[in-house]
């Protein structure tokens, strides 16, 4: 191709690309301040938010989640909260499909789709894709889950090496989530996992990443206030009754409510438990950061999200980035 042709062919691409609707990444740790900053974006830029957030999906979690307040989600549409019941096996994958859908449904309002939450897996599959492998079938899960009890650890990982070779190289013999869902895989589609691994990026926006960078020492102090916080106003007692409701499911396995099912089995006093909750919590923050540094493309600020500094920088970046006034 000549360069003037080359030349054409980009600047039709640009173009192309310039018609799409645009839509906002805000990422970064717990406790860094996503969600005022997105209150404070969304206010301005006429959005509406998408939660990525792997508990906030569960109905009836309240306290340990750090929801936005029911008076802010009067300001505000939000999207991705409160979907599902906590006995409900949600998955990336799924959260992938919902939010796309979501995007799409906010842009074709004319409004500004703003993602924010910190479960770095499910912004993951929503930007990138996911495998889109077979539904889950709960009979044959069943069934491996007692082989493995009968046979032992290596069982699983040794059917999976006979079947998928590739695939069992790459999972762990001790991972049985993964080994179970590469077996489910292979007998439902009738050829190896290995040979299915597709992902298909999301399309049709122009994405700007924004991220907050706070100081560790004052988001720990943050992050200490605001997990002591949850329990003074009932996270044990919020868990008791989910507990009663769904039994021990696996939502329940999240950070604070792990710490209260400790407290109601007697495994821990409630001072303990908020000590391991606080603890838990910075690792998390630590864990986040890790994860996010790895995304391409953010622009990071220094700083929390509900100083007014950061939301005038974030402000700038939405206006200067995607055009928006």
């Amino acid at each position: 191709m000549s360069a003037s042709r080359t030349g054409e062919a980009r600047q039709r691409v640009e173009v192309e690309e310039s018609h799409d609707p645009p839509a906002l990444i805000l990422l970064g740790p717990t406790g860094s301040g996503k969600t005022a900053l997105s209150l404070a974006l969304a206010a301005r830029f006429d959005g509406e938010i998408v939660s990525c957030d792997s508990v906030a999906v569960y109905r009836g979690m309240e306290l340990g989640t750090a929801k936005p307040s029911d008076e802010d989600r009067a300001k505000v549409r939000h999207h991705l909260i409160d979907v599902v019941d906590p006995d409900h096996a949600f998955t990336a994958g799924e959260y992938s499909r919902r939010a796309r859908a979501t995007l799409h449904e906010i842009a074709s309002q004319g409004k500004l789709p703003i993602v924010t939450g910190g479960t770095g897996l499910y912004l993951r599959a929503l930007v990138e894709g996911i495998f889109a492998g077979p539904e889950r079938q709960i009979d044959l899960r069943e069934r491996l889950q007692h082989s493995r009890r009968n046979h032992g650890n290596g069982w699983l990982h040794r059917i999976l090496a006979r079947l998928d070779p590739n695939s069992a190289a790459r999972i762990q013999a001790n991972d049985t989530p993964k080994l179970i869902r590469a077996i489910e895989v292979c007998l439902a589609a009738s050829k190896p996992m290995s040979q299915m691994l597709s992902r298909d990026p999301l399309a049709g926006f122009r994405l700007l990443r924004i991220g907050l960078n706070p100081p560790r020492q004052k988001l720990y102090i943050r992050l200490d206030r605001r997990c002591a916080a949850m329990f003074t106003a009932g996270l044990i007692e919020e868990t008791r009754g989910l507990l009663s409701r769904y039994g021990p499911v696996k939502a329940l396995d999240s950070l604070g409510y792990r710490q209260a099912l400790q407290v109601l089995r007697g495994e821990l006093s409630a001072e303990d438990a908020l000590k391991a909750a606080q603890q838990g919590h910075r690792n998390l923050a630590k864990r986040q950061m890790t994860w996010f540094r790895r995304e391409p493309g953010v622009h990071w600020i220094e700083g929390f999200g509900d100083e007014p500094e950061a939301i005038r920088a974030a402000a700038e970046l939405v206006e200067s980035r995607l055009h928006l006034h």
